[in-house]
């Protein structure tokens, strides 16, 4: 039985409330089904950014780029129109959440125009290489499996994404003709499923061999930053711990988050080896911390389906020092399409061995109550979306309310990601959450930083 075609469809709601946009932007229309903003947010939201740039900068910077879903109709009658409408509301998730790891450092904005179609735009004074490097990772992220709430096969979805920097007397409208007419050609072509308006093909700035090999030399080199978003009690808003958050800045395509680093480490087949240097990097620091503050890592498909996978992490902390008793190890849907009953034997083995279990993004994809029936969890952490509209929705605030009463029924303890203002974070402590992490504690910190607030 599936929970969350309902807790998706309430997320609707609220997936287009960025901390970006102007509240009076953000408290209009938005799409029905996947909770983004549609086209008359979309151009008011840019409007508004071209409104404020200031004219000595010279023309605003805007990017955008045009995500189409090729034969989405397919989906509908090979699976069903609520599969469909289910894959169309995790791809507005997988955008959201892509845009929240790539361009936190700028103004962003996401909208459903029709169907299978988005459009991303960022005002960003970002290279085209960049730009280009953005969408081919975007583009592979869509294009993984999709889990099938109904049961039996993923959902595939193969998109085609249109590029563009907007000119100087560029609107939305014009923007979107002439992505519109590039992604017309890419159709009628069968050919690149990444173009530029302009109707010049950008040369990547990496090739996807280039960059596994960057890749391999940067985790010998010790390059892969490692960052640490605090985590708090909704008691007393003590610090409790930290979520162990990676982070690559490449020389040439820059700023790489979490996300597209792993899928550049698939590609390459080395993500065991990305994922053993991540948390050998996080333990270490952790051994700094004091002994109350828990550590959170993220583990992958690869780390669990390895039958020695939990005596190994095992063996690793304690060669670097950290009880395991001070570990949470958070799983995603991702995880939970591989074998699941081999899913399920490592954990229960890293359960014995004192080790939490959290089942991460909750209320953002098509988590199954099974999954909670079968599998050792001893906390659930709610996704972003599930608070972002419980101040102003009663029927948020309603399912909001139904998950509580779920775990608590279950014994669950619940955390709370995206807590960024004052009002939410007193909401869901009334509401009897026990954790939350966000930016109204604390934007990630370096590993050195995060020592210094442990230590105040």
């Amino acid at each position: 039985m599936s929970i969350l075609y309902l807790i998706n469809h309430k997320s609707t709601a609220m997936g287009a409330r960025m901390a970006t946009l102007p509240d009076d932007i953000m408290s209009e229309s938005s799409d029905t089904l996947t909770g983004l903003g549609n086209q008359s947010q979309l151009r008011r939201t840019v409007a508004a950014w071209c409104g404020s740039w200031p004219a000595s900068a010279g023309a605003c910077p805007i990017h955008a780029m045009l995500i189409s879903l090729g034969r989405f109709d397919t989906v509908n009658v090979a699976f069903g129109e609520t599969a469909g409408d289910g894959a169309l509301v995790e791809v507005a998730h997988r955008i959201r959440h892509f845009a929240d790891d790539e361009l936190e450092s700028h103004p962003w904005t996401a909208a459903r125009l029709s169907g299978g179609t988005f459009m991303l735009v960022a005002r960003a004074d970002t290279s085209r290489e960049r730009w280009q490097w953005l969408a081919e990772a975007l583009g592979d992220a869509i294009a993984a499996p999709i889990a099938n709430p109904q049961g039996g096969s993923s959902l595939r979805l193969w998109p085609r994404i249109a590029l563009m920097r907007a000119g100087e007397h560029d609107d939305i409208d014009t923007m979107l003709d002439r992505l519109s007419e590039v992604t017309a050609l890419m159709r009628n072509s069968h050919g690149r499923r990444i173009e530029w308006s302009s109707g010049a093909v950008e040369i990547a700035p990496r090739s996807n061999i280039e960059l596994e090999a960057d890749l391999l030399a940067a985790i010998d080199q010790d390059e892969i930053e490692i960052l640490f978003q605090p985590q708090y009690s909704l008691i007393d808003n003590r610090l409790v711990g930290a979520e162990a958050l990676a982070r690559w800045h490449h020389p040439i395509v820059g700023r790489i988050g979490a996300q597209s680093l792993f899928q550049i480490a698939e590609r390459a087949d080395h993500v065991a080896h990305l994922s053993r240097h991540i948390v050998r990097r996080a333990l270490i620091a952790a051994t700094r911390w004091p002994k109350d503050l828990r550590l959170s890592i993220n583990i992958t498909p690869v780390d669990l389906a390895a039958d020695n996978f939990a005596i190994d992490f095992a063996r690793l902390a304690d060669k670097v020092g950290v009880s395991l008793s001070r570990i949470t190890l958070e799983i995603t849907e991702q995880v939970l399409l591989a074998d699941l009953d081999q899913v399920s034997r490592v954990l229960h083995q890293l359960k014995l061995l004192d080790v939490c279990i959290a089942l991460d993004d909750f209320g953002a994809g098509f988590c199954n109550f099974r999954y909670l029936k079968v599998l050792p969890i001893d906390c659930i952490k709610l996704d972003r979306s599930m608070v972002e509209g419980i101040l102003d929705d009663e029927r948020d605030r309603a399912v909001f309310r139904a998950i509580m009463g779920m775990a608590k029924a279950l014994d669950l303890r619940v955390m709370v990601e995206g807590v960024e203002t004052e009002m939410q974070r007193d909401f869901v402590g009334a509401e009897d959450c026990e954790f939350y992490q966000g930016f109204l504690g604390s934007k990630p910190l370096t590993a050195q930083a995060f020592l210094e607030t442990a230590a105040d």
